[in-house]
């Protein structure tokens, strides 16, 4: 472990998983985000399934000591492995043993003990892939049969509309996402619609001028136009929240929430939405 100034703290995190490390990873990113200034080294070793494939790992493992966290079912392999952490003096961690074990009292079932077990291509595996497909061809008011949507989402440029709608697509939900443009109507059907659940997406405008200026920058274009001009973007802001509670439609300020944290807050609406049908 290493201290850098003002910077933080390094550390070295082993993953070690005989699936794809995803739980993995988000467990170990969720828990170090706890810890101010502190920046961890990634080391993902993914399907871990064999004797050979552990050994190149704890290779890895001894030549950047550090935290290891892992998710294996092959009782062998995990015993190899802690028996050679132990010898290294490092903490090994298997994430989902207090879980499982705690599901396992609750229920009265054992554990399978099945590598990869959650990404068993069923029934709800198609259904997210039919969501992420729908999410990505009703991006930006593309496409059309808005009415077999679950979300839609509404706001006007730079408010997060297309990564939460993907990141909703990923969970399985359905969403299209129809930019609020100075000028142009919105979709006529919107305003019959009942199945859908319809989302205002807003932002204070000091953010979504940075953003849009960043993104010009990005495009090498130094004009200067109503898209970043602060009274014409606070206009814009101002019509959306008007246009949100004329059609008691909830929205949610973007300003200072991550996707994910959107993305929760949408799912919560939702749930709230389904209950009434």
């Amino acid at each position: 472990m290493a201290r850098s100034g003002d910077i933080g703290i390094y550390f070295h995190v082993h993953m070690i998983s005989d699936s794809t490390g995803e739980t993995l990873m988000e467990v170990m990113r969720a828990s170090v985000a706890q810890f101010q200034n502190v920046r961890p080294i990634e080391h993902l070793f993914a399907l871990v399934r064999s004797p050979r494939q552990l050994e190149r790992a704890l290779e890895h493992i001894q030549a950047f000591p550090g935290i290891v966290m892992f998710t294996l079912v092959n009782a062998d392999l995990r015993r190899d492995l802690e028996d050679a952490c132990a010898s290294l003096g490092m903490p090994a961690l298997a994430v989902l043993d207090p879980i499982q074990a705690t599901m396992s009292s609750y229920l009265g079932a054992p554990v399978q003990g099945k590598a990869g077990a959650q990404r068993v291509l069923d029934a709800d595996y198609y259904r997210r892939i039919e969501a992420m497909n729908y999410s990505m061809a009703h991006d930006d008011g593309q496409g059309d049969d808005l009415a077999s949507a679950d979300v839609i989402l509404l706001g006007v440029s730079r408010t997060s509309k297309t990564p939460t709608s993907i990141y909703l697509g990923h969970r399985g939900v359905r969403t299209a996402n129809i930019p609020l443009v100075p000028g142009a109507p919105l979709p006529e059907i919107l305003y019959r619609l009942k199945k859908p659940l319809i989302v205002g997406l807003t932002a204070s405008p000091e953010r979504i001028i940075q953003i849009r200026r960043n993104r010009l920058l990005n495009l090498k274009e130094d004009r200067s136009t109503d898209y970043v001009d602060e009274e014409t973007v606070k206009e814009e802001v101002i019509h959306a929240k008007r246009l949100f509670a004329r059609y008691n439609w909830p929205s949610i300020d973007v300003t200072r929430r991550s996707i994910e944290e959107t993305a929760a807050k949408v799912l919560n609406l939702l749930n709230d939405h389904k209950a009434k049908f």
